[in-house]
């Protein structure tokens, strides 16, 4: 037997919640490195790092969360 355990992950992101296409999402955000499902950038405008999160098809990205501290 294995010990690997899956677990799914949805954030159930709300209906009218930001959401950007691959196209987009590299417009106003520089990428510093990923983890499924999330993404860890930087906001161009303004330099403020944080994460998205990301579904895989369609690829959308959501949930911006800047970084804390």
């Amino acid at each position: 037997m294995s010990d690997i355990h899956i677990q799914s992950h949805d954030t159930g992101n709300a209906p009218g919640e930001k959401q950007w296409d691959t196209t987009e999402m590299m417009a106003e955000f520089s990428v510093d490195g990923f983890c499924a499902p999330f993404v860890v950038v930087r906001r161009k405008s303004d330099g403020v790092r944080g994460t998205l999160e990301f579904k895989h098809s369609p690829r959308v990205y959501f949930d911006f969360q800047p970084e804390q501290g």
